[in-house]
């Protein structure tokens, strides 16, 4: 097979291949593939697979230089990884489609795929798991894919504002100034999903709600997908609260990472006391998410055994 991709930007041209081409030959390396490079266009021959592979690399590349101005050598490294260690979705017949110009987000990992399948199949998912596993992300993509098959009539995405010892009273401004940078990462994840217009028109028309734990007391939700993120931050009372909201037609997704607790030291994270307590129930699903399936930067893999490794010495 022989693919033919169009060089964005003829002027980052060098940036995009590297010093003496190293990038295209990693590829190259990577997915024994043939590339050539030709004018504005690169030529990728081989297996139809490889070659499929070595284009979605060359277009991450390319984005990610148009977008930040910058492709370093462990950019292209972690994009090939993952790339290689791609997993096709098997979501019986689920595709989890997005408003997004790239239409459909897809697991990398088989934890990942496990995650999805839990989702999609459960209307109360558990998933507990180290930064960077793509815990928040693939909840929010399951959202909006259901608001888009027009399965739900709302996403509704919450998160205790506790982090880190900070107390709300301390930070400038009104209420909300003072919880937006807690919230801060569901923005960043549902303005992956969809072009921040059309998400500003859904939070205008009350299609989508981004807001603290403590604001989702006395409702009932009715045919929504509803998220808890960094639930390990509740207690058992805020838990019990948020899992009372849910109404019919509607799907409740929870994730949190249990190395990550800020509450008081002594204190029961909600998440833990609300997985042992339900476990087995019919309906309820529970997926933990390991450092085999973080998605991030490859350090962040070699952080979190850092520390699991300081955690086994010290106990």
């Amino acid at each position: 097979m022989e693919l033919t991709i169009q060089l964005e930007s003829e002027t980052r041209r060098v940036e995009l291949f590297g010093m003496a081409d190293k990038n295209l030959r990693a590829i190259r390396s990577a997915f024994d593939v043939q590339i050539t490079a030709r004018e504005h266009n690169i030529m990728i021959a081989g297996e139809k697979e490889q070659v499929e592979k070595a284009a979605d690399v060359i277009d991450h590349m390319q984005k990610r230089l148009l977008k930040r101005g910058l492709l370093t050598d462990i950019d292209v490294e972690e994009m090939i990884s993952q790339t290689k260690s791609h997993i096709e979705p098997e979501i019986t017949g689920q595709a989890i489609t997005v408003y997004s110009n790239k239409g459909i987000v897809e697991p990398y990992t088989k934890g990942q795929l496990e995650y999805i399948e839990t989702m999609l199949k459960n209307d109360l998912t558990f998933c507990i798991g180290p930064a960077g596993t793509g815990k928040t992300y693939l909840a929010v993509a399951v959202a909006v894919s259901m608001l888009k098959k027009k399965q739900i009539r709302k996403i509704v995405l919450a998160r205790p504002a506790v982090e880190a010892g900070e107390k709300l009273g301390f930070l400038p401004g009104d209420i909300a100034a003072k919880v937006n940078p807690y919230l801060r990462p569901l923005f960043d994840s549902m303005e992956d999903m969809m072009e921040f217009s059309q998400m500003r028109k859904f939070m205008e028309m009350d299609v989508i709600e981004i807001i603290p734990l403590a604001f989702m007391r006395g409702r009932t939700l009715n045919e929504a997908c509803i998220i808890c993120d960094e639930a390990q931050n509740t207690s058992p009372a805020q838990m019990l609260m948020f899992l009372t909201r849910m109404g019919r037609g509607s799907k409740m997704i929870i994730t949190g990472d249990v190395t990550q607790v800020d509450l008081a030291r002594g204190e029961l994270p909600g998440l833990i006391d609300a997985m042992t307590t339900l476990r087995g129930i019919d309906g309820i699903g529970n997926v933990e998410l390991s450092k085999a399936d973080i998605v991030r930067h490859k350090l962040v893999q070699n952080i979190v055994q850092a520390y699991d490794n300081k955690h086994k010495r010290e106990s």
